[in-house]
């Protein structure tokens, strides 16, 4: 079974650099990633951050669609929690009459920041609807079919397109492949945001049993994850040793996952209750073109999983777009070699 590779980029600021900088990269690496052949592309969504630019996807990725011609395009995802479900599918739904068949509307769980930012995206928002409730809002509004028990059957997300947007549940749990199973819709595990491979092999199987099939749709899971490839396996370690998997456990319950420590702290204190810092190895499938393909191909085998979305923070910017390039030639040499 062959492997399909799709590519997460977060646009990060490196030191010294600008917001536009990041953005401009991209985009570079989007239309990198069509070349290269990859299936989608999608951006993420952070607020108030220093170290990542993109804070508005919907905004971006319409900018992307425009310098590309194939790819798909989509969210990493939208962070449906701080919005109305109902102008998300408006959003989603221009971006589809745009682009037939080429936007993914991605759906996340987390804040995308800090407590203060959180704040101010929700500030004089009253619903208190969960997010799952969410969920199947903006699904009734993109596929035009509210329930006929909805408050507000009969309104329409305009402009209806002919391919609307496919909705993805992302998730770093196996409550959240709970969800995605529920909901009969597609889900992608974040392996680089959790760090626990079990887990992920959990989730993906707790989602496939519990797929709701009722729709007619048949289980779609991904598991995205940092990569990191290398001419020797001595370059592709020094790339990415620096980095950290840092997570908050604060005393109300939640555990989430920063960048950086300082990240952390600062979140603690913004958040204004007890907390732990816990600081991890990241998961980062890193090597050679040959070791990074078998632990890709390993990884398919126990999980059954043939999309993988990358996701890479390497500096400088060049050993990143090397990476992706080294990563298409050792997917398409297993290919040759069948």
């Amino acid at each position: 079974m062959a492997i399909t590779i799709s590519v997460l980029d977060q646009s990060p600021i490196y030191p010294g650099e600008t917001g536009a900088e990041a953005l401009a990269r991209t985009v570079l690496l989007a239309q990198t990633s069509e070349r290269l052949g990859f299936r989608r592309f999608w951006v993420s969504e952070h607020h108030d951050s220093e170290q990542l630019a993109g804070s508005s996807p919907e905004v971006l990725i319409s900018y992307l669609l425009a310098k590309t011609d194939r790819i798909r395009i989509g969210s990493g995802g939208v962070m449906l929690q701080h919005y109305s479900p109902y102008k998300v599918a408006e959003n989603f739904n221009v971006l589809s009459s745009l682009a037939p068949g080429r936007v993914d509307l991605g759906i996340g769980r987390a804040p995308g920041g800090l407590p203060r930012s959180t704040q101010a995206l929700q500030r004089g928002n009253a619903d208190a609807a969960s997010l799952t409730e969410k969920i199947v809002e903006l699904d009734g509004y993109v596929h035009n079919r509210l329930a006929p028990d909805h408050p507000l059957t009969g309104l329409k997300a305009s402009p209806l397109p002919e391919q609307p947007p496919e909705i993805y549940v992302l998730g770093a749990s196996v409550g959240s492949a709970e969800i995605a199973a529920n909901l009969g819709l597609p889900y992608v595990f974040s392996l680089f945001i959790n760090g626990d491979e079990n887990v992920a092999l959990e989730a993906v199987r707790t989602y496939r049993e519990g797929f709701n099939a009722e729709r007619g749709a048949q289980p779609q899971a991904i598991i995205a994850l940092a990569v990191a490839v290398a001419d020797t396996e001595e370059e592709a370690e020094s790339l990415v040793s620096s980095q950290k998997l840092v997570k908050i456990h604060l005393a109300s319950g939640k555990t989430l996952t920063l960048g950086t420590r300082e990240q952390a702290e600062e979140f603690g204190r913004q958040a204004n209750e007890e907390y732990t810092i816990e600081e991890q190895e990241p998961f980062i499938t890193k090597g050679t073109k040959a070791s990074v393909r078998e632990k890709l191909e390993a990884l398919q085998r126990s999980s059954g999983v043939d999309e993988f979305i990358v996701t890479s923070n390497i500096a400088p910017f060049e050993k990143r777009l090397r990476s992706f390039e080294l990563l298409s030639e050792a997917l398409n040499e297993a290919v040759a070699e069948v």
